[in-house]
Formats: C-alpha cells, sequence, structure tokens
C-alpha cells in the first residue's frame, strides 16, 4: 500500500516520466523520420503516420505549434490496441485535461467512453475548437541513422485527442486530422524523445507543391544528410526560442503559455536597408501574449501586422524599382511583370529580405524562391500577406518562407536552428533518401 502511494505521488509531481515507457523495444533508435509532402490545393504540408491495430496509414496535417496529435475517430477508427485514458490519471494530467467524460450516450467507442478526461483540440487552419476524447494507441515509425530510413518501431500507447468528422473541414483531402508539433509534454516531439530517450530536438525540412517531391521531419539530434551526402545541420545558424507566457490557442488554456515556437525577431532590413517600424510590436505582450514573431507551417504565407506589412511593402518596391508592378493578385499586395527578372540559384534576384534577430550579426535571410510567388506565367508577387491592424501576432512566418530551409528545435535548451535557403548549398529538402537501408 505505501509503495502505491508512493509511485502515485511520483506520478502526480513527475507525470512526464511516464512517457518513456510507452515503447517496449531492445531497439533504442537515435532518431526517428516521417516523410511530408504539400498538398497543392490546400497549400497543408501533410505527413503520414501508421497508427491502430492492425496498423492503418494515417494523413495528417503538420502543425508546427500544435498541442497534439488529434484524429477523426467518429467514423471508420477500428482498433483493438485503442486505450480511453481515465479520468484523474497521469496521462490526463499531462493533457492538461480540465474536464472529465462522465456520460457517452451512443455506446463505448473510440471517442466515445465513460470517465474519460477530455480536451480542446484545435483546428488551427479553420481557428475552431472542439471537445475530443483523450486516447492511447500504438503508433508506428520509421528509424533513421541521419541518412536513410532504417528499422521501423513502435510507441504502444501514444497520446492523443479523438475528434469528431466535420471537424476536418478546411484540411487538405483525404486528411484524418492533425499532428502537433507544439511546446507541449504530448505533441508528437515530446512523446518520441520521451518514448526511445534520444534528444528533445526535431527538424523540419519542407519542399513546394511544384516539386512534387517528399520533404523531410527528423526527430532526434543530426546528422540530416540530404542527397548528395550533405549534412545540413553544419550549416544552421541559431537563436533562442522565446517563449510566450499566454497560450494562443482557445480560451481553454487561459492562463497557460503557448505552443508556438516564437522567435525575437528585433527588425527587418531589405538589401541592408533598415525597414522603418514600430518595434514595439515585434515584442511579446507578456501579460496578454500579443505581438512578437512566431512560425507556423499552417498559414501558407508570412502575414504581417498592416503598418509592418505596408512599410516592408513600400521598401521592397523601392529596391525594386526597375520592375514594372502590376494590377495586385490576391491574397498578395505588391506583384510585378517578372518577364524581365530572371532566375538564379536562389530564385529570382530580387532583394533580399533579412529577419535580424539577437544581433546585428544573427539574420535570418529570404532570398528569392522564398519571397516571390509566381502567380502568372509572367506575374511575380512578394508572397507576404497583410495581417490588419491589433492581430494578435505582429508577425506569422508561413509555410512558403519556411521551404528548403532546414529548421531545427531544441526543445531542452529552448534554441532554433536555421540554415537559410538550402538551395544556396546545392541541395533541397527533397533530397533526402527515403529508401530503407533496413535488411
Amino acid at each position: 500500500m505505501a509503495l502505491t502511494h508512493s509511485f502515485l505521488l511520483f506520478c502526480s509531481l513527475f507525470p512526464f516520466f511516464i512517457i518513456p515507457s510507452l515503447s517496449k523495444t531492445s531497439f533504442r533508435p537515435k532518431a526517428l523520420v516521417l516523410p511530408v509532402s504539400k498538398d497543392a490545393s490546400s497549400l497543408q504540408y501533410v505527413t503520414l503516420i501508421n497508427q491502430r491495430t492492425p496498423l492503418v496509414p494515417v494523413k495528417l496535417t503538420l502543425d508546427l505549434g500544435g498541442q497534439f496529435q488529434w484524429v477523426d475517430s467518429e467514423e471508420g477508427y477500428v482498433s483493438s490496441s485503442y486505450k480511453p485514458v481515465r479520468c484523474r490519471s497521469a496521462q490526463c494530467a499531462l493533457a492538461r485535461s480540465k474536464s472529465c467524460v462522465t456520460e457517452c450516450y451512443s455506446g463505448p467507442r473510440p471517442g466515445c467512453n465513460n470517465n474519460t478526461c477530455s480536451v480542446l483540440p484545435d483546428n488551427t487552419v479553420t481557428s475552431t475548437a472542439t471537445s475530443g476524447e483523450v486516447g492511447q494507441d500504438v503508433v508506428s515509425i520509421q528509424s533513421t541513422d541521419g541518412s536513410n530510413p532504417g528499422r521501423v518501431v513502435s510507441v504502444k500507447k501514444l497520446i492523443f485527442a479523438c475528434s469528431g468528422t466535420r471537424f476536418l473541414e478546411g484540411l487538405a483531402s483525404g486528411v484524418n486530422g492533425m499532428a502537433g508539433f507544439g511546446r507541449t509534454k504530448i505533441s508528437l516531439p515530446s512523446q518520441f524523445s520521451a518514448a526511445f530517450s534520444f534528444d528533445r530536438k526535431f527538424a523540419i525540412c519542407l519542399t513546394s507543391s511544384a516539386s512534387n517531391a517528399k520533404g523531410v521531419v527528423f526527430f532526434g539530434d543530426g546528422p540530416y544528410v540530404l542527397l548528395p551526402g550533405i549534412d545540413a545541420s553544419k550549416f544552421l545558424i541559431y537563436t533562442p526560442l522565446i517563449l510566450n507566457p499566454v497560450s494562443t490557442a482557445s480560451a481553454y488554456f487561459e492562463g497557460e503559455p503557448s505552443s508556438d515556437y516564437f522567435i525575437g525577431v528585433k527588425s527587418i532590413k531589405i538589401n541592408g536597408k533598415a525597414v522603418p517600424l514600430n518595434t514595439s510590436l515585434l515584442s511579446i505582450d507578456r501579460i496578454q501574449g500579443t505581438g512578437g514573431t512566431k512560425i507556423s507551417t499552417v498559414n501558407p504565407y508570412t502575414v504581417m501586422e498592416t503598418t509592418i506589412y505596408k512599410a516592408v511593402i513600400a521598401t521592397f518596391v523601392k529596391e525594386l524599382a526597375l520592375v514594372p508592378r502590376v494590377a495586385s493578385v490576391a491574397p498578395f499586395g505588391a506583384c510585378f511583370n517578372s518577364t524581365n527578372i530572371g532566375s538564379t540559384r536562389v530564385g529570382p534576384p530580387v532583394p533580399q529580405i533579412d529577419l535580424v534577430l539577437q544581433s546585428s550579426k544573427v539574420s535570418w535571410r529570404i532570398f528569392g524562391a522564398n519571397s516571390m510567388v509566381q502567380v502568372k506565367s509572367d506575374v511575380m508577387c512578394l508572397g507576404f500577406v497583410d495581417g490588419g491592424l491589433n492581430p494578435r501576432t505582429s508577425i506569422v512566418i508561413g509555410g512558403y518562407q519556411l521551404e528548403n530551409n532546414l529548421l531545427q528545435f531544441d526543445l531542452a535548451t529552448s534554441r532554433l536552428g536555421f540554415s537559410s535557403s538550402l538551395l544556396f548549398r546545392q541541395t533541397t529538402c527533397a533530397n533526402f533518401n527515403f529508401t530503407s537501408n533496413n535488411v
């Protein structure tokens, strides 16, 4: 009895330590790997995870700041290994559940069980939330040595949330939910690193839909090798990840820190010239949680507060004065005749945009391949969008600006590593060799 009491006390004080027991395997991978591709219609980045018993491939929209994985369990979720998470359990506390389902009237099934804890999954594409049961099930994923996929390994009781079919509205065709990579204890990176005891790091390398090729997500430390034998982790420049103390998710998490990844942009330069900005917008209000700069895989393009957006547009247009402007094409506000723009290894030769970080010597440089969007055969637009006045976040760096950039998120040290464009290094995010080396 005393032993049981001590164990429960330990779990209540240190609930995160319950996750490593999720995986039962003698093989301990140093890293894991997932493919990720861009859906041309929705502009969402979609990955594939094998889940349930028997295993079923589940397509999920990648949500960098998402709190956890959630899936549609209303229709067609059949699994002999599914277990609901009971109220007041350690896993329930880990999920930050604040409510308990006491009566479910449709009969026991995944997503509808009595005495289970529930959370509010966020569909960050449509900015909606719903109540969902917290469950556990088997997930299998390939290990990697950084160069190729290796043996398949399994997490026996991965924690996730259930949702209804209607909640899939707005997601890419064929997608069954969202894969949350955010700063929580039950995000996919946190659960994988805890299950296999590797470094609390993950990296994303996204491709464009035009390439019709797979990008890659790594869980764990490098190397991150892209053909022809280039370890892209060697190109990383580092900047602190900033914790926003106020959740930007649903009001359900009021008073808790945000699961999004923020960085400290201090200023913006175009062709080396400072853009005139109200720099107070670049800081996070520690009371309201507003302002600052976050990174998103859900926003297809970078979104800026109106005054920042207008200043960036004005400076960029001035620096590209020799190229005629043409009528804007929604959602963009600055478009140009691309007939005579030309091309380089890193895209159209247009003014470089620098997001200046912790010092003048540390900048995230955005080249033409990540700043210009070809909207017609003879029209290119600056791929930034007006986010309006008083948005919750002043700058949201969107997916297009992340493509063919390697980003490593170090959760233990709260640090971001970024490569800037890999095109400069004569490789791309489509160059991971997904041919398995497992024999």
